[in-house]
């Protein structure tokens, strides 16, 4: 399934398609058909040209963990920030060197030599609503930066999250995002009870 996910990206159809139409318009000149060498050459050689710049800069999408259990009530229910989260990394990127670049610039955990790399996402259905687990292999940024950015990393994808840091193992991340656990005191205060 993922082979056939990285055969199909925007950048290996638009460089084949470009292909394609330079082949037939190049026959097309060779056996003296004016009509149709010309416009498959004009248009077939920028389009290949186009496909393989897009190739060099091409970012696959995260790997998406398939979870075990119906989560669309879950999605519905949760942050719209965390299904944004989900739909924006398990997508073609392009001219960018990882996954949320961005964010992690914003959260000084950015090596422009070696950026952490995002290699997979997982939703989670944990008992206080939907969560995520970002997978990351560290690169460039050491363990003690993320841990010194817990607390931000708790607010900074969405409101009333909590984040928990794993290493399953060397040079591996595994940053969790999962739903606060609501206070008594902060129920009583939004219903007026003081």
């Amino acid at each position: 399934m993922t082979y056939m996910k990285d055969l199909l990206s925007p950048g290996n159809l638009i460089t084949v398609t470009g292909a394609v139409l330079t082949v037939v318009g190049a026959i097309a000149y060779g056996t003296g058909a004016a009509n149709l060498s010309v416009p498959t050459l004009f248009y077939g050689f920028p389009i290949f040209i186009a496909g393989l710049a897009l190739k060099t800069s091409e970012l696959p999408p995260a790997k998406k963990v398939p979870s075990s259990k119906d989560l669309s009530a879950l999605r519905d229910s949760g942050p719209i920030e965390l299904k944004k989260l989900v739909g924006d990394v398990t997508r073609w990127r392009y001219g960018q060197k990882a996954h949320l670049e961005s964010s992690l610039q914003v959260l000084q955990l950015w090596d422009a030599d070696n950026p952490p790399q995002l290699i997979e996402i997982e939703e989670l259905d944990s008992e206080k609503g939907l969560g995520v687990r970002l997978r990351f292999e560290l690169k460039g940024v050491p363990l003690n930066r993320w841990e010194e950015k817990k607390d931000r990393l708790s607010r900074f994808f969405a409101k009333d999250l909590e984040a928990e840091l794993i290493t399953p193992s060397e040079g591996v991340l595994d940053l969790m995002l999962l739903p606060k656990q609501k206070n008594e005191n902060d129920k009583t205060t939004k219903d007026g009870i003081n």
